[in-house]
């Protein structure tokens, strides 16, 4: 592979495929003293003009030597166009990147070296396809796999910084920014700045305290705090969860689809078909129960609360911890609970914090 024309790396996260870019273009210009032997050209594009002027400023990269005629390194950065987008759809820029597969292949890598960091990227396109047979080929793939990715970037984060993290306090972090990579490295940082090198480990609380929720984010501090089974938590980020949101439809909807997948693992637990460990469920463990039980499910591979063959292996070992402690027919009064507690706030649509309130004290008082 390393003779390869040039390496291309692309992905879905933006933060990764650059991280893995840096990290690539640092070590192929080590060696090189020359500033001018190293040239970074930005991809970024809103129009098939601006593609065309990336391409071209790229091109003469790459075909102009080095001053001193030393080995050249260049790199096509934060590339836009090969998106399903309007400019990436778009016939010039097709026609464009038609034309860049000439430059590409006729690159002598050992003269120059070439790397293309691009996301999002459409995989359907001819372009795409060429550079996976032609080049040092990366795709960082998220899915299923996210939360691995995620826990690795806090643990790095918290090593460089001498502070610890505890895993609910991981799972926790990952759900208030909603898995989106940059921001997990930048609250990790404001936590371990917070609390202090040799600190005792950053936990749920301190998250809660100064971490807020970004976006559609899939978990909430009050969720957590109910399946911790803790009355007087879950109390408590009710009213932080009221005081900025009026609406409890989501928080519901997200109690409701962890209680799913709790009595889908209780199931299994009591099954003996899958065994909880140090470390959570084990990835072969579930991978068997699929291939036991998976027929009972859509055979759907997308990610959802209705099937727990779909979830990741990590996260389905920290509801484990949970399921554990709760007998199946107090998750299925959960259950219940929870959707008596839809039909009330519809009764009671100005009494929403009342009536959540109300759900917690039944369930866990």
């Amino acid at each position: 592979m390393a003779d390869r024309p040039f390496t291309f790396i692309c992905g879905d996260d933006d933060y990764l495929v650059s991280e893995r870019g840096h990290a690539w273009f640092n070590e192929a210009t080590a060696s090189l003293a020359d500033a001018l032997s190293k040239e970074v050209v930005d991809g970024r594009a809103a129009n098939v003009s601006e593609v065309e002027e990336a391409l071209n400023r790229f091109t003469s990269a790459v075909q102009t030597l080095s001053l001193f005629g030393d080995r050249k390194v260049v790199w096509l950065k934060d590339v836009n166009f090969m998106a399903d987008s309007p400019t990436g759809r778009a016939q010039g820029t097709l026609d464009l990147l038609d034309g860049l597969k000439a430059v590409l292949a006729d690159l002598d890598p050992k003269g120059v070296g070439v790397l293309i960091t691009a996301q999002p990227v459409d995989k359907r396109r001819g372009f795409f396809k060429w550079c996976q047979k032609t080049a040092n080929f990366t795709a960082l793939a998220a899915g299923k796999d996210a939360a691995e990715v995620c826990v690795g970037l806090i643990r790095k984060e918290c090593e460089a910084a001498g502070v610890g993290m505890t895993p609910g306090a991981m799972e926790l972090l990952i759900g208030k920014v909603n898995g989106h990579t940059r921001l997990i490295v930048e609250e990790t940082r404001k936590l371990a700045t917070f609390a202090g090198p040799g600190a005792e480990p950053i936990d749920e609380r301190l998250v809660a305290d100064l971490v807020p929720n970004f976006g559609e984010a899939d978990f909430f501090e009050a969720a957590d705090a109910f399946y911790s089974l803790k009355l007087g938590w879950t109390l408590e980020a009710l009213r932080r969860h009221f005081f900025t949101n009026s609406e409890s439809r989501p928080l519901l909807g997200s109690l409701q689809s962890r209680n799913r997948l709790l009595i889908q693992i209780r199931v299994l637990l009591d099954a003996g078909a899958i065994r909880l460990g140090g470390r959570g469920i084990s990835k072969t463990d579930l991978e068997a129960a699929a291939r036991t039980f998976g027929r009972h499910f859509s055979g759907s591979s997308d990610k959802s609360p209705l099937n727990v063959f779909t979830q990741n292996p990590w996260y389905l070992g920290r509801l484990g911890a949970t399921a554990k402690q709760v007998p199946l027919k107090k998750l299925i009064r959960f259950q219940v609970a929870f959707a008596e507690a839809f039909e009330a706030i519809i009764e009671r649509p100005n009494e929403q914090e009342e009536v959540c309130r109300e759900l917690a004290i039944q369930c866990l008082g």
